[in-house]
């Protein structure tokens, strides 16, 4: 018999703050992410890694008036590194969630980070049924696969600077929602250029979240370098941090086209990405 949900969680919060004492903190068991990985009818399969490509047929981003269509996911923009994604059967997740969501109900998972603590909480609300951190305090990386309701979710980790100017392997996680046939990244707080193995680990994106600080991240130059590679139809900054915003945008060409909205939300399904890579900054980025 399982323990209450409240008593899992106070474990495993006693085990996240124990580890951060030791400079590091916790992951979810192994077991659990067996469960997670065998968590629906269908097999976790990721189509974003075995499929190079897909037809871009749409030119227009609509604005979320309306309730999603079963081919529709919504993003919006809560701060920082949070995005809360919503998905036609309902599902919804904060990315890098550090427990606030402003007027946003509980989300049905949680990613979160640990390069700051602005990218995590201690003590996410008990009603979240996942809450997936990016990094793994047994040594290793975190290895996340799991499917809930109509989203695939699997990570890919990238390392982190570390105290005294160290290096700590697989201390980020870039977390990868797979949806209504777009393949969603969020490249969490990315330090480092990403190598060829972890391109083909992402796979094809559609849409990814940036952040764009340009210096407790990755710098500016280097992280327009890491989109291009990217190659998504969809660029939304994030954890601005103060920098510029026109010092990022700046460093794309004619090919990369701009919308700056009104709104701190937008939907977008596969028929409707545009057909030239879009940076698409919400209102409070």
């Amino acid at each position: 018999m399982k323990p209450p949900r409240g008593a899992r969680w106070t474990i495993g919060l006693l085990l996240i703050s124990a580890f951060i004492v030791a400079g590091t903190v916790a992951d979810d068991s192994s077991a659990q992410s067996a469960r997670d990985s065998v968590a629906a009818d269908r097999p976790a399969v990721s189509i974003c890694q075995a499929v190079a490509s897909a037809p871009h047929r749409g030119q227009v981003i609509r604005i979320a008036d309306e309730p999603l269509a079963r081919n529709q996911v919504r993003f919006s923009f809560i701060g920082h590194s949070t995005y809360f994604i919503e998905t036609p059967d309902g599902v919804s997740i904060a990315t890098d969630y550090n427990g606030y969501l402003g007027r946003k109900a509980p989300p049905t998972v949680a990613t979160m980070n640990k390069a700051h603590s602005s990218h995590y909480t201690l003590f996410p609300d008990e009603s979240i049924e996942h809450v997936l951190p990016g990094w793994n305090p047994e040594g290793g990386a975190a290895a996340h696969s799991l499917v809930v309701g109509d989203t695939y979710i699997r990570n890919v980790t990238t390392d982190i600077r570390s105290s005294f100017s160290g290096v700590e392997p697989d201390g980020n996680s870039i977390f990868i929602f797979e949806v209504a046939g777009l393949c969603i990244g969020h490249l969490g707080h990315l330090h480092h250029k990403l190598e060829d193995r972890h391109i083909a680990q992402i796979g094809r994106l559609d849409v990814v979240m940036v952040p764009i600080d340009g210096g407790l991240t990755l710098g500016h130059e280097s992280m327009s370098d890491t989109v291009k590679r990217l190659r998504a139809s969809i660029i939304l900054p994030m954890h601005r941090r103060g920098m510029s915003l026109d010092a990022f945008l700046d460093l794309f060409g004619e090919d990369f086209d701009r919308q700056i909205m009104t709104t701190d939300n937008f939907q977008v399904s596969l028929r409707t990405l545009p057909r030239q890579p879009t940076i698409v900054v919400l209102q409070g980025v």
